[in-house]
């Protein structure tokens, strides 16, 4: 989409002449004008959009796969850290943990992985 920008400005630089000059020859107002202008540029970049296959909703469709499964499994986790799916499960969540957290059903008290899970995060969108 960035990359057709100074393409899509060309065009409507053009057809906003093109449009000004056909409105004095009929006499439009200057609503008629912007009308028609909005109606051929919509056109136009639905034709651009075609052309270079990148249409705007094509960047959220990932956003709208990610954001349910991310409900669900941060749903999951609940559930299995406070005893919902049984107290198996939940005996394996309070002792299989590593290093510092050695009990997963217990609140981070250092703040250690909430601080590098942002760090991580931040850094994937920065690069």
């Amino acid at each position: 989409l960035e990359n057709l920008q100074p393409e899509i400005q060309e065009l409507a630089k053009r057809l906003g002449y093109e449009v000004s000059v056909r409105g004095k020859q009929l006499g439009w107002s200057e609503k008629v004008a912007r009308l028609h202008f909005a109606k051929n540029m919509r056109r136009l970049v639905t034709e651009l959009y075609v052309r270079d296959n990148c249409h705007p909703f094509k960047a959220t469709l990932l956003l709208w796969v990610q954001i349910p499964m991310w409900v669900c499994v941060s749903l999951a986790l609940r559930n299995c850290s406070v005893g919902a799916l049984g107290s198996a499960v939940q005996e394996q969540f309070s002792s299989g943990g590593v290093l510092w957290f050695t009990d997963l059903t217990a609140p981070d008290s250092t703040w250690i992985l909430p601080f590098s899970l942002g760090l991580v995060n931040l850094l994937v969108v920065e690069v």
